[in-house]
């Protein structure tokens, strides 16, 4: 990302705990199909360049590969039910948006991704006749998280959330180098066939 990029005022909200998996390093990827109260009924990719919204109320930890267990607690600390505000500590760039429409193609992303097998198979039967999308993340580490206030528009089960206009431009760090993340990006393309 060049400095003169502007960031775009979109967030995507996800687990707390996958949102650190990424600005870790850990995780190059999300698996979407948008929210219960998602306003077109469907996901769609806003915006190419998002901040990364942790998501604290649906976590469970039997959903999660047994290495990414036990994480949890610790991103609870962040979480109060009346928060004032929520801290942005990553930004992310979708480099790729893959539909996956098949239960073959899903078992074929099991070693990427931190879920278990069984909520990765519910993420793709839920709402059947609309594909999953797989999202290939470059994803930033934010130098200095930034405090947006809490707007009752960020609550509630939705996968994209507006900021406010005039966020600050942090200094970002990229989570997992680019050459090993074109690796990882195609080793994910070559799993699935493409």
């Amino acid at each position: 990302m060049t400095d003169n990029t502007e960031l775009q005022p979109a967030a995507l909200k996800e687990w707390a705990v996958t949102v650190e998996a990424l600005k870790e390093g850990e995780l190059m990827m999300v698996m979407r199909k948008g929210g219960i109260a998602e306003e077109t009924k469907e996901f769609r990719l806003v915006s190419p360049g998002f901040y990364l919204m942790p998501a604290y109320e649906h976590q469970k930890e039997h959903l999660l590969k047994e290495p990414f267990q036990g994480r949890i607690p610790g991103t609870m600390a962040e979480w109060k039910p009346d928060m004032a505000s929520i801290k942005l500590d990553a930004y992310a760039e979708a480099v790729e948006d893959i539909e996956i429409n098949d239960q073959e193609t899903l078992e074929k992303l099991r070693e990427f991704h931190i879920w278990t097998d069984g909520f990765a198979e519910e993420r793709l039967k839920w709402k059947r006749t609309k594909p999953l999308h797989l999202l290939l993340l470059r994803v930033y580490k934010l130098a200095e998280p930034i405090e947006v206030p809490m707007q009752p528009a960020y609550t509630g089960c939705k996968s994209w959330v507006q900021l406010e206009e005039g966020q600050p431009r942090p200094q970002m760090i990229q989570s997992i180098p680019e050459d090993r993340l074109q690796r990882q990006i195609q080793a994910i393309k070559q799993a699935i066939g493409m």
